[in-house]
């Protein structure tokens, strides 16, 4: 794929991440109770504010998108977020039994303030963890110079916290207390 076609998807996706997570209102568009979108008035409310969509498009922003943020229905009349939203929708997940640790990853500047308060959704639902060292650090590379915290998340499991798997494969969880993270050995 060329590099300008790339570049549009992933503004694309930028656009979608904001409006199916966090700002849906900002266009006009209405999410159902599960977060779902209607594919025609999404490109119609996008149009208005002056972003072109069409159903190639989405299909190719969906299937292309390298962290599977969203999802279409099996009939393509739907979209949404996979994760990651900041208005309130239940995205219908079942508990699921976590591995033993999970990995959050996070800029170096933040370790402090994990250390003494834990994880919290901030402005988003959930906590989102990873299955994978080389997954944290990556996320924690957005942000600043990464730090790769371990979750107990099966210890967490056992003392009644609950977590969920989204469809591209990170865990969620309300809440991380700082009790249940390894921090690493700050002088490494």
């Amino acid at each position: 794929m060329n590099s300008k076609r790339e570049n549009h998807q992933r503004t694309v996706s930028k656009f979608l991440s904001l409006i199916l997570r966090h700002q849906p209102g900002s266009i006009g568009l209405t999410l159902d109770a599960q977060g779902w979108a209607d594919v025609p008035q999404l490109i119609k409310c996008a149009a208005r504010h002056g972003v072109q969509l069409s159903m190639p498009l989405l299909r190719e922003v969906v299937a292309n998108n390298d962290k599977q943020r969203f999802t279409l229905d099996e009939e393509n009349q739907r979209i949404r977020a996979n994760q990651g939203h900041s208005v309130k929708v239940d995205l219908g997940f079942t508990p699921k039994t976590p591995p033993e640790f999970l990995y959050h990853g996070t800029a170096s500047h933040t370790v402090e303030s994990i250390r003494r308060h834990g994880l919290s959704p901030q402005s988003r639902l959930h906590v989102h963890l990873s299955a994978t060292r080389d997954t944290a650090r990556t996320v924690g590379a957005r942000h600043g110079k990464p730090v790769v915290l371990t979750i107990k998340a099966g210890e967490l499991a056992q003392s009644g916290h609950l977590f969920y798997l989204s469809e591209n494969g990170v865990w969620l969880t309300e809440n991380v207390p700082a009790s249940a993270i390894y921090f690493p050995d700050p002088s490494t």
